[in-house]
C-alpha cells in the first residue's frame, strides 16, 4: 500500500478547484459529498486498499461521494491550517503526534462515531475530537534478497554496508519519519543520546523524504537496503513487493522495540458537509468496516471486541511476537515536537 500520491480523478479536480470551491454555504452542506484529508498508507495502489473497500462500500450504501486527497500527516495538518478560515476537508486522518497537533490547533470539532466505545482509552481523545479507525506498529524494511538476514540493532546501521543505500522520511513532514525520532528517544535513552546516533547514521543516509510509501518501492528493488515505515502499510505493500521484509531495530543489548502509531480521524471544525462526515467516521467504526482492516488493508482494528483470524493476522501476531511495545508520552511529543525536529535538523544538518 505504497504511500504516494493515488488520487481519483473526483480528488485531483478538487485540487484544481478554488478554495472557495467547497465553501460553508447551505448549497455546499447539501451535496452528497464527503471530503477525506488523510496521511498515506491504507488506500491500495491497485484499489485493494482498507480505504478503497471502505470508501466503495460506504459511497454504495449512503449515495455520499468520497473525495479523496493524500499526503504526509503534518503535510495535512499544514493544509487544514491553512484553509481554517474556509475550511475544505470534512474529515482528518492523521498519525500521532499530527492528531494532537490539530487538535491543540483547534482543527476538529468533537465528535464521538459510534462504535468508539470500544476502542481502547489510548487510542482515542479524551475530549472527543478524533478517534483511532486503524491500529498499527511503528517499524523498518529491509531487502531480503540482498539481506538474507535481518540487522538487530541501531548500530549495525552504521555499518559501511549502508552507505547510500540506507533512508528514513523526514521528521516533521512525515508521521513514520517523526516516528524514527520517537523511538530513537525511547531506545538511546532520551534527546541528546538519539540525536548523537542519527548524526553518525547520516554518513550512510541517502537524504530526506516527504513520503514514507515512496521508499518502499526502492527497498524491494535494491535501491536501499534499509528504510523506516510501519506495519500495516509494508505488509500490504509485500503482497506486490515480494522483497520487502519487516523488522524492528533493538538498542544494544536490549530488545526490539516498537510502540502503537495509530491511523486517527477527527471531523474538522466547520466541514462543509458536517453530517456526511459524521457519517463516514461512524461507517469506519462499523464492525462491517473494522472486519477488513486485516483481511484487506493488513493493519490492526482500531475496535477491542473485534477478533481477527485471518490470514494476515496470523502473519502480523507472527511479526510482532518477542517485539516490547511502549507507550510514548503523546502530551509531550505534541507539544515539544517542532523543539524534537529542529534538534534533528541540527544534529544531521538537514
Amino acid at each position: 500500500m505504497p504511500r504516494k500520491s493515488l488520487l481519483p480523478v473526483t480528488a485531483l479536480c478538487l485540487l484544481a478547484l478554488p478554495l472557495t470551491a467547497c465553501g460553508g454555504n447551505s448549497a455546499a452542506s447539501d451535496e452528497k459529498v464527503v471530503t477525506v484529508y488523510s496521511a498515506d498508507g491504507l488506500k491500495g495502489e491497485n484499489g485493494d486498499g482498507w480505504y478503497d473497500q471502505v470508501f466503495k462500500d460506504f459511497e454504495r450504501d449512503t449515495g455520499i461521494k468520497v473525495e479523496y486527497v493524500e499526503g504526509g500527516s503534518g503535510e495535512m495538518v499544514q493544509r487544514a491550517v491553512r484553509e481554517k478560515r474556509n475550511p475544505q476537508a470534512d474529515v482528518l486522518v492523521t498519525l500521532p503526534p499530527f492528531i494532537q497537533q490539530a487538535d491543540s490547533k483547534g482543527l476538529l470539532r468533537k465528535y464521538v462515531p459510534e462504535g468508539a466505545e470500544q476502542v481502547s482509552a489510548a487510542n482515542k481523545a479524551e475530549n472527543g475530537t478524533w478517534t483511532c479507525v486503524v491500529n498499527n506498529y511503528f517499524g523498518f524494511i529491509r531487502n531480503t534478497k540482498e539481506l538474507k538476514q535481518a540487522p538487530t540493532t541501531w548500530e549495525d546501521l552504521l555499518d559501511g554496508t549502508y552507505k547510500n543505500k540506507l533512508q528514513y522520511s523526514t521528521p516533521g513532514v512525515a508521521g513514520d519519519g517523526t516516528a524514527v525520532l520517537i523511538k530513537a528517544m525511547h531506545d538511546f535513552g532520551g534527546e541528546r543520546q538519539a540525536m548523537d546516533y542519527l548524526k553518525k547514521l547520516q554518513a550512510n543516509n541517502v537524504g530526506p523524504s516527504a513520503s514514507t510509501g515512496k521508499l518502499a518501492p526502492k527497498v524491494d528493488k535494491g535501491e536501499l537496503l534499509v528504510a523506516n515505515g510501519d506495519v500495516q502499510m509494508n505488509h500490504a505493500q509485500s503482497r506486490s513487493m515480494p522483497n520487502l521484509g519487516i523488522w524492528f531495530p533493538a538498542p544494544k543489548g536490549g530488545k526490539p522495540t516498537t510502540f502503537a502509531l495509530p491511523y486517527a480521524a477527527g471531523l474538522v471544525t466547520k466541514a462543509p458537509h458536517t453530517a456526511n462526515g459524521q457519517k463516514l467516521l461512524d461507517y469506519m467504526l462499523s464492525r462491517k468496516a473494522q472486519t477488513q482492516v486485516s483481511k484487506v488493508g493488513g493493519g490492526f482494528a482500531a475496535r477491542q471486541d473485534i477478533k481477527a483470524t485471518d490470514d494476515n493476522a496470523v502473519e502480523l501476531a507472527e511479526l510482532t511476537d518477542g517485539v516490547e511495545v511502549f507507550e510514548p508520552d503523546w502530551a509531550d511529543i505534541e507539544k515539544n515536537i517542532t523543539s524534537y525536529v529542529d534538534a534533528w535538523k541540527s544534529a544531521t544538518g538537514s
